[in-house]
Parts: C-alpha cells; structure tokens; sequence
C-alpha cells in the first residue's frame, strides 16, 4: 500500500525506465513515522519496496536512488539500514543534506526521503 501526500504519481515508466517518487518513512495506514533514522530509512525503503511491486518491478531492479537527509550526523544509520536492504551491485546513489522535508507526520519530523530510477526490462 502506497499513500501519496500531493499532486503527483508514485511511479511513472517510460519504456523499461520507471521513476519513482520520492518515499518518506511513514507507515501508509497508520500515518506515523518513528522518531529515528533507522527505523524511517527501514519504513521509506518499504514504501519504495511496494511503489515498485505495484509496478511489477523489485528493489533489485533499482539502477539510482537519491537519498535526502535532513541532518548528515544520520548518514551512518541510515547507511547501515540502505545497505542491508540492496543486494550487490548496488544502485548507484547520490546523499543531499537538505534543510528540512515536508510534514506529514504531525508532530514526527521527517528525517530522510528516498527517490529511486529502476530499469526493468520487459518479458
């Protein structure tokens, strides 16, 4: 299940490239986000995870994310959490510390957004 906060598509494919819209680590039922980074890289990766499913693709076939955090000191955790989820060869990546995301989990401030390009090739 994938929950959209705005005017935009969660995916859009053109040919075997599919984009993927920036996924927050918000519980799509609850509407929650933890307090840490771990558990929101854990949550936004789930999301991403289900966007694709819904679009017949997998983590696997993810070939760029980027990854925006609000606060560079949780590179490492969120790192950590990123590198358990992505099988080797990884996608490449690119990390931008921003200033702030947008709020959507009452009071929880979100801490990390991750954006993805998957690559799947049709059977």
């Amino acid at each position: 299940m994938s929950t959209t906060y705005g005017p935009y598509t969660p995916v859009r494919q053109a040919g075997n490239t599919m984009f993927v819209s920036g996924q927050v680590g918000i519980h799509p039922e609850t509407k929650v986000a933890p307090d840490d980074i771990a558990c929101q890289t854990e949550r936004a990766l789930l999301n991403l995870e289900a966007v694709l499913r819904k679009a017949g693709a997998e983590l696997r076939d993810i070939v760029k994310t980027t990854v925006y955090l609000t606060d560079m000191d949780n590179f490492e955790a969120m790192n950590k959490v990123y590198e358990q989820r992505f099988e080797a060869p990884r996608p490449a990546r690119s990390t931008v510390g921003v200033h702030e995301l947008p709020r959507l989990a009452g009071d929880t401030p979100i801490l990390v957004e991750i954006e993805a390009v998957a690559y799947k090739e049709h059977s």
